[in-house]
């Protein structure tokens, strides 16, 4: 599908900018032998650290614990190597730009990689050929953030399970703040009709 709208190359030196496909973090959130686990949104390794010590959420007659906490584990990402994949690229095509095409099913710390990449293209299961005609410039991209993406794991822990919207959200070296509702097109920020209506203040 990229090559039917770029010529594509072997050899990082010879691109003019590279194009990373990953998906967000994959983690489980219990296994038989460890038990609850941090459902973690980032790729490299999470401790929770910060987690409660007695859970809100517990008593199922089949567990012989009512207490769900997972303080003081760690859990990993099976696809953590999106991010090394991701550095590696930038790594080898230098100062050229990276596009991040991001896959997400859940909430992401792009804090781990939005630094060394030049833009991010979010999408839930779009198909290739529309992320490739946003990338090409085709089309202009209109979508919002349906959701808040969080600084990092220690708001996630922090935040109140009942509250929309109670998280530190991460914020680029632009000002920009990943939040519910906001959007990038070619022209900035986008601020339409569904941003005045939905935005949270």
């Amino acid at each position: 599908m990229v090559e039917k709208y770029f010529n594509v190359v072997d050899d990082a030196k010879d691109a003019d900018f590279s194009i990373v496909f990953i998906e967000s973090p994959k983690t489980v959130g219990y296994t038989k032998e460890e038990g609850y686990l941090p459902i973690s949104l980032q790729y490299r390794p999470y401790t929770a650290v910060n987690a409660r010590e007695t859970s809100i959420a517990g008593g199922d007659p089949l567990e012989s614990s009512t207490n769900r906490s997972y303080l003081g584990k760690t859990n990993f990402a099976s696809n953590e190597s999106d991010l090394d994949i991701i550095l590696e690229t930038r790594k080898a095509i230098g100062k050229k730009p990276v596009i991040v095409s991001l896959n997400m099913t859940n909430p992401t710390i792009v804090g781990e990689f939005e630094q060394y990449v030049d833009g991010i293209i979010t999408d839930f299961g779009a198909q290739t050929q529309a992320i490739m005609d946003i990338i090409s410039g085709n089309v202009n991209p209109s979508g919002l953030l349906p959701f808040n993406m969080p600084a990092n794991m220690e708001t996630v822990e922090a935040q109140c399970e009942d509250v929309p919207h109670d998280m530190k959200c991460y914020e680029d070296e632009l000002g920009n703040v990943y939040k519910f509702a906001y959007g990038l097109d070619f022209n900035g920020v986008i601020n339409d009709s569904r941003v005045a209506k939905y935005k949270i203040k």
